[in-house]
């Protein structure tokens, strides 16, 4: 899970732990491989006849996943002019993406709007204008977990879209590792920044009650979890430290609950397949129409 918090919860040695995940888990790469199948044709209809492009991202991390979307969205328009405004409650996470549009030529071409911030912070601060700026193109990719108000959020954020745009949330998938874990032991996890887990199965709930159309695609994901299974792992504790939204889970929680969630983990959340415990890790792409 990714993006930000109500101030951030990716800072210091929580953008380490963050990064390690991205690292081994291979969630860009699946998220990145989604995106690339799915919106060429989708750019090509929200952008057909216009004559520039504006895009928002929402808890776009470090920017990695947003510069694939833009250089695709340029691909597909090379001669529209293209903006791109970016809601990042981490400053350090924000900086990384700041120092990968300087060293992408074609990034460099886009006009950035940088708001440090969280998303309740950026929908207050949209509110107070007198007219708000409205997007082609709006992305919101695994952070919904960290918003205060699931439906309302969406609300807003769908509230800003141009004719034909699309707002596009990735979430983790509903019955993937993720939702299993997280709610079975909602009571223990759901305490620090996230206060009440949501999967694709939540998101499309508040989607019906909103009456918005929406497509839903997903994008299969599993990454290796084997070493958690080992007590002197250091690699293991560091997965299951973020897995679980701990600073350390050895010391985070109880034996006993430790020993339920590695045997949910390994009997529940995931798949064995030539001595690796694979854990699901399946996304759900959801594009709302404007």
């Amino acid at each position: 899970m990714a993006a930000e918090a109500q101030h951030t919860c990716y800072e210091g040695d929580n953008v380490h732990i963050f990064q390690f995940y991205l690292e081994h888990s291979g969630e860009h790469k699946a998220i990145v491989q989604c995106v690339n199948n799915l919106l060429a044709r989708e750019f090509k209809r929200i952008g057909e006849g216009k004559s520039s492009l504006s895009v928002l991202g929402v808890g776009s991390g470090g920017g990695e996943v947003d510069a694939q979307i833009l250089t695709l969205l340029q691909s597909v328009f090379p001669a529209v002019p293209i903006t791109a405004d970016i809601v990042e409650g981490s400053s350090e996470l924000s900086d990384n993406f700041k120092a990968l549009v300087a060293k992408t030529a074609s990034l460099q071409k886009i006009p950035f709007g940088w708001n440090i911030m969280s998303s309740e912070d950026y929908v207050k601060q949209v509110k107070t204008k007198s007219e708000m700026k409205k997007f082609d193109f709006i992305h919101m990719i695994q952070m919904i977990y960290y918003v205060e108000n699931l439906c309302e959020t969406i609300s807003f954020y769908h509230s800003l879209l141009k004719a034909n745009g699309r707002l596009m949330i990735i979430v983790e998938a509903a019955n993937s590792g993720w939702d299993t874990l997280w709610k079975t032991y909602s009571k223990e996890l759901c305490v620090g920044v996230i206060k009440e887990y949501r999967s694709s199965a939540e998101v499309i709930a508040c989607l019906k009650s909103l009456g918005l159309k929406y497509d839903e695609h997903s994008a299969p994901n599993a990454f290796d979890i084997t070493e958690c299974f080992n007590p002197g792992s250091c690699h293991g504790e560091r997965l299951l430290s973020f897995m679980t939204g701990s600073d350390k889970f050895h010391e985070s929680f109880t034996p006993e609950i430790r020993a339920g969630m590695l045997d949910l983990l390994r009997r529940k959340c995931s798949a064995e397949k030539d001595g690796k415990v694979l854990f699901n890790s399946d996304l759900s792409c959801i594009l709302v129409h404007a």
